[in-house]
């Protein structure tokens, strides 16, 4: 039985190798042109790899989105975990809203961000059972800070946690929107800062 381990597990390696290097020619490709609309020839062509190789890992372009927004998710929100686990929960849920709605670092990051927001709303739209797996992750990492605070007798114990997380999260998720909007419909650009507060209202005893 071990001897047969070794190459079972250097296989799946080797396959998850592949299915990595696509995922990271398309976050390229999305990185300079901002835009979900390349074709799977030029995701191919990026990684130097082929056709066929491609289509062992993914039925579609959208399989291959698909797998790269629900890993960028995943790995995003375990960050944010490790980040908020030890503080309080009003704190945790305010460094969370904060990384969330942090505006991007580098033209090459923003063009990535207007990218998969355009494809999550395709998602929505298209596919919500699969949208709903992407945003799985973060929606327990908000329901565990809910319940934190009501368990620190921080947040109402009468939140219905997993809708409230629900609401709360795609609240923020939607109102990334408004950092340019905001500024142009009130003067005032709005920020982490605001959702927190605005969030607070519906939760505070």
């Amino acid at each position: 039985m071990a001897a047969k381990a070794q190459p079972d597990s250097a296989v799946r390696a080797e396959s998850e190798s592949r299915a990595n290097r696509f995922m990271r020619s398309a976050l390229a490709i999305l990185g300079e042109t901002g835009r979900t609309d390349f074709t799977v020839l030029e995701v191919v062509e990026r990684s130097k790899t082929s056709l066929r190789a491609f289509y062992q890992h993914f039925a579609t372009k959208d399989e291959l989105l698909l797998a790269l927004v629900e890993k960028i998710m995943a790995d995003a929100t375990e960050r944010w975990r490790t980040e908020t686990e030890q503080l309080p929960s009003g704190d945790a849920l305010r460094a969370l809203i904060e990384r969330i709605s942090a505006p991007a670092e580098s033209s090459t990051q923003d063009s990535i961000n207007r990218g998969l927001t355009y494809y999550n709303d395709h998602l929505l739209e298209t596919r919500p059972k699969e949208f709903a797996k992407v945003l799985a992750p973060l929606h327990g990492l908000v329901g565990d800070i809910l319940r934190r605070g009501i368990g620190e007798g921080e947040f109402r114990a009468d939140l219905e946690v997993d809708t409230d997380a629900a609401i709360l999260m795609q609240t923020v998720l939607g109102a990334l929107r408004l950092r340019e909007l905001g500024a142009e419909l009130n003067g005032v650009p709005i920020d982490g800062g605001h959702l927190h507060t605005f969030c607070l209202r519906g939760l505070v005893r």
